[in-house]
Order: structure tokens, then sequence, then C-alpha cells
């Protein structure tokens, strides 16, 4: 494909997307937030405005429906037409320019705030995290039918009052497992190091876990790992017990005996699950059951 048969494409795709998610769009044109489901919203203004260093509090992914959108980091200004999806960092200052497409035609774009991945999927980790620091950051999500058709299938079923919360995240998954490979959507899935550790040990929370062999999938050493855990305020030992113990809560809570559960846990002995179990949640496992 040439450069002008591309330019075609992603443009074709930009206007099927906006199409897609027209119902989303302000009635009217009126200015204002509009909420239209858990974490998912569209802003529309008639003014053009410059939010100047700004911090959002989590990673948001946008889709520009109407008007222009630039996003100032530094000294690199990065411009977004109609149909544009992009991925914005939180906690990353920058300055962003909303900008309607006429005195009569609104500014307005749809964002979905992501707070935190869905149960099961991984942050960055080691390799994986290195090999997406190169380069400078990038905002702008390369669109083809499959990424266009999840987006459009996730919003609808984000906003719907009939779905469930387990629907709702399935959609979410499914796009955020195709954003994964591109350097834009890194947001989405930088984590601390805390939260990582917590990942590793809660993917597998039987498994003898040691400083060292977590510090490796970390790509870190094992004394860098200890510091930057008591850094946050946190220890090696203590996300450990933290994770085997929720591990045990929710074997329990699909029905699992108390012996099932410490050996989900990771416990060999039953007596020391029960004893630390209701040291964090004051109750035994046998009562967690029975309630």
């Amino acid at each position: 494909m040439n450069v002008h048969d591309k330019h075609a494409d992603d443009t074709y795709l930009r206007s099927m997307l906006v199409e897609r998610l027209r119902p989303m769009m302000a009635p009217n044109g009126i200015a204002g937030r509009y909420a239209h489901g858990r974490q998912l919203f569209s802003y529309c203004t008639l003014d053009r405005e410059r939010l100047k260093a700004i911090e959002l509090p989590c990673p948001i992914i946008g889709i520009l429906l109407r008007g222009l959108k630039e996003v100032w980091l530094g000294n690199t200004t990065h411009v977004f037409e109609p149909g544009t999806v992009f991925v914005l960092p939180g906690r990353v200052p920058m300055d962003v320019v909303n900008i309607p497409a006429g005195r009569s035609a609104p500014y307005e774009s749809l964002l979905l705030e992501v707070p935190a991945l869905p149960a099961g999927m991984a942050p960055l980790l080691g390799d994986e995290k290195k090999s997406m620091r190169n380069g400078d950051r990038q905002f702008r999500i390369s669109l083809d039918q499959d990424l266009v058709d999840t987006l459009a299938h996730a919003a609808t079923a984000i906003a719907s009052e009939t779905l469930g919360e387990a629907v709702k995240a399935v959609r979410l998954t499914e796009v955020l497992t195709i954003l994964r490979p591109m350097p834009a959507a890194r947001p989405l899935f930088e984590a601390s190091v805390p939260d990582e550790v917590a990942w590793l040990i809660g993917s597998a929370p039987s498994e003898a876990w040691t400083v060292e062999r977590v510090a490796a999938h970390l790509g870190l050493g094992a004394s860098t790992l200890r510091r930057r855990l008591a850094a946050e305020g946190t220890s090696f030992r203590t996300i450990v017990l933290n994770e085997r113990l929720r591990a045990g809560q929710r074997a329990l809570a699909s029905g699992a005996s108390s012996f099932a559960a410490a050996e989900a846990a990771g416990y060999s002995s039953r007596s020391h699950f029960a004893r630390r179990y209701k040291e964090s949640f004051g109750q035994l496992p046998g009562d967690h059951r029975i309630k």
C-alpha cells in the first residue's frame, strides 16, 4: 500500500468510527460533560480552550469526535483530527488545547478512564517494559478495521443499562488486548513497582516466590527491588502475604474447603494459613465459608 492509499484508508476508518459513535455525541451540540457509563463520558465545548499543565489522575483512551485537539508535552505538539484514537498518560503534566470545528460546530471527544487493568491482564514487565521505553512518547493509535469494531462494541456495551459489569469488563479487555503491543498505549499498562510485584505473586500465589526471582522478572536486582518497595512504604514479605491471603479468600468465596484454600494460597500448613487469615480478616477460614 502506498502513502496515498494508506492515508485514504486511515481517513475512511476514522470517519467510520465517528459515525458509529454518533449516538454518544452531545445532543444538539450543547456544551458539557455527558456520562455514558462507568468511567466513560463525552466532553463538548463551543469555545476554544487551553488547559495548562494538567495532570490526569489515570490514563485515558480518547476518540476525537468533532473539532481538533492539540496535546503539548515539552516542546512537542501532537494534533488530532476527528476519528483519531489517542491515549493520554496519567500524572504527566501537559498542555491540552481543544479547538471547535467552527463558530457553530463544537469540539467533542469521547473519553474512557482506565484507572486499573481488568483482572487477569498483566502490566508491562521486564523486557516488554524496556522495549517500549525507546523513542519519543506518542499518543496516536493506529487504526484498523478490527480496532474500529472493537472500540465501537466496547463503547456501546459500557454505555448500556442492560448489560452486566462482567460483559463490560470483557469488552474493555478486548480493546486493551489489541492496544497492548502499541507503544502509544503504554500508559495504560504501566504500574508501580509494588503493583508489578503484586501482579506476579497474584498470578501464581502458590509458587515459591523469592525476591531474586521476582526481581529477575522485573529486570531489576534484588537489592534494588527491596529499596524501591521500601520507598513505596511496603516490603516483599508484606506483598507476598497479602496476595496469598487474597488467593485463599477467593478460593473460600468460590466454595473451596479450608484445606483447598490453604493450598491455593501456597500454605503447606492449614493451621498456619488459618492463623494468618484470622490476623488479616478477623475470622477463621471456616467462618468465612459459613457466612
